[in-house]
């Protein structure tokens, strides 16, 4: 896989307002809407979706013909995630990293088909807002490690869910032109909103059913028009006792897809557990890559 659009790589080495200037680019040039070579429902999905929106609207269509004849092979799906690790092994605290690690695993029908990893020297700290600069080299570097084309790519960290409308999963799916997803598990910004008729969640109890889908929305904090469908909050998972929950994901487009079709790609690819099973499996090897000895 190649980098399309190599003036977007990121560049720690930039300030912070030409970062910021950048994003804005990158965001003028994602496609926020399908544009997919693959039919969604060619992924597993259990069919039991509860849409707790009525957005008529915001419905998306096809950006161009790239994807009116969609493959009849099942779509490949790549699950990315990242992890840190000092240079010389040691128990490294805040702050004391030396290189970003990132594994992509890939999977089709439910089976890995290929991963890799690549990492990077760690230039910035973390900044809410500007993390594909941290760690958007590893990730680009091991994307190009794969030999297989990835039909969609799930990031760990947003997409338009971002005061400017380009994270992570935004940034590196429009410098490599591919379909991406971003599934974050904490909302950066953006305001979910509530299900209908049931502000306090869908059964009455507070914790919303596995299967639900709540539109984001823009907020004063985001240089985006507020109102503007964002993403989702997405429950694919659920405890049956009202004592306990599971929190929701916080799902949004990153390039060359709709807010609707990102949540229903996750929920289809959540599997048995909370986290999107490639990003699942991500995550787990990333750990343990940076924590062998």
């Amino acid at each position: 896989m190649t980098v399309q659009r190599p003036e977007f790589v990121p560049d720690p080495s930039l300030d912070r307002e030409a970062m910021e200037s950048l994003q804005r680019e990158i965001a003028a040039e994602a496609v926020f809407e399908d544009d997919l070579g693959f039919d969604p429902a060619q992924l597993d999905t259990t069919g039991q979706t509860t849409l707790g929106f009525d957005h008529e609207t915001d419905r998306t269509e096809p950006a161009d013909d790239r994807s009116a004849e969609p493959s009849s092979d099942p779509p490949i799906v790549a699950g990315i995630d990242q992890a840190f690790r000092a240079i010389d092994g040691s128990d490294a605290g805040p702050g004391e990293f030396d290189e970003a690690v990132s594994a992509v695993v890939a999977m089709q029908s439910g089976e890995v088909i290929e991963r890799v990893y690549a990492s990077s020297d760690l230039e910035i700290p973390y900044i809410p807002g500007l993390l594909s600069f941290r760690e958007g080299q590893s990730i680009l570097v091991a994307l190009a490690e794969l030999s297989v084309e990835p039909d969609v790519l799930l990031l760990d960290g947003s997409g338009r869910i971002h005061f400017r409308e380009a994270g992570i999963a935004t940034h590196v799916g429009v410098t490599v032109d591919l379909p991406a997803v971003g599934v974050a598990k904490s909302l950066l910004c953006g305001t979910v909103q509530p299900a209908a008729g049931e502000a306090d969640g869908l059964d009455g109890t507070g914790n919303l059913p596995a299967g639900t889908i709540l539109p984001i929305e823009a907020d004063d904090s985001m240089e985006t028009p507020p109102g503007t469908v964002v993403g989702a909050a997405v429950q694919t998972r659920q405890f049956d006792s009202p004592n306990r929950s599971i929190n929701p994901l916080y799902v949004s487009p990153g390039h060359r897809v709709g807010w609707e079709t990102a949540a229903a790609i996750a929920l289809a690819t959540a599997g048995e557990y909370k986290l999107p099973e490639p990003i699942r499996l991500a995550d787990q090897w990333v750990g343990e890559l940076t924590t062998a000895e």
